[in-house]
């Protein structure tokens, strides 16, 4: 496979061609659909993904069976880091929120190589850290911020993954992201569209007004954006 096959996700596109050229048997390129699940929580991991052009999220339910996301990756990471830790499963459920290609790797190829010493394995323990100052930024945003604040966020950073304006999003499926009634969802999406940041029609988000829409969100987005930055490209 060609290496522009792998220039969509930046851990790859920053891999050295001749690791990239060991690894190529092992990767393999799969078109994910909405809500196709990759790993459900404490079910072995099969394979760890390595996204394109999709979105997938992370997510754990509570035991009244509220769903609540805890994470999200895209083309600048890896699904599945706990294969990478060293273990087999994660207490999460993972699946695509946004449609789209990725590179797919069988678990076992990824422990039998990527081993330290390997560009891979630097980029993803780098990545590890990125994502922990995700979570634990993510985690006092939810605490603190407003649905207004959390929403604009969210989109940034959909929108930085995707590269374009437009994606797919149901205000039901952001009210679960964000852990809020759908009515709130649907307020702060209208006041979006009055005040031309976004428009919003059939389940498709346009982004309009990037620079208010950044002007909009908490100071977790730039925080948050300024740690992946740091990740080679």
């Amino acid at each position: 496979m060609e290496r522009s096959t792998f220039e969509g996700n930046k851990l790859l596109a920053a891999l050295p061609g001749e690791e990239l050229e060991t690894l190529g048997p092992h990767l393999e390129v799969v078109s994910l659909r909405l809500k196709e699940i990759l790993f459900e929580q404490d079910v072995p991991i099969e394979h760890v993904y390595f996204p394109i052009s999709c979105v997938v999220s992370l997510t754990t339910t509570m035991e009244d069976g509220q769903i609540v996301e805890v994470g999200t990756v895209g083309k600048e990471g890896m699904v599945g880091l706990p294969v990478f830790l060293g273990a087999t499963t994660m207490p999460l459920d993972a699946f695509s929120q946004v449609p789209g290609d990725a590179v797919r790797m069988a678990s076992k190829a990824l422990r039998t190589e990527v081993h330290p010493g390997s560009g891979l394995h630097e980029l993803l323990g780098r990545y590890t850290e990125a994502m922990l100052v995700f979570a634990s930024q993510s985690s006092a945003c939810n605490r603190v911020h407003s649905v207004r604040q959390r929403a604009s966020r969210w989109l940034l950073h959909t929108h930085d993954r995707m590269g374009r304006d437009e994606f797919s999003l149901t205000q039901e499926f952001l009210a679960q992201m964000l852990s809020v009634r759908r009515a709130s969802v649907n307020e702060v999406a209208r006041a979006f569209q009055g005040e031309g940041l976004i428009r919003y029609s059939r389940g498709v988000i346009t982004v309009l007004n990037r620079p208010s829409l950044e002007a909009a969100a908490c100071e977790c987005y730039s925080k948050i954006k300024t740690e992946f930055d740091r990740l080679p490209s």
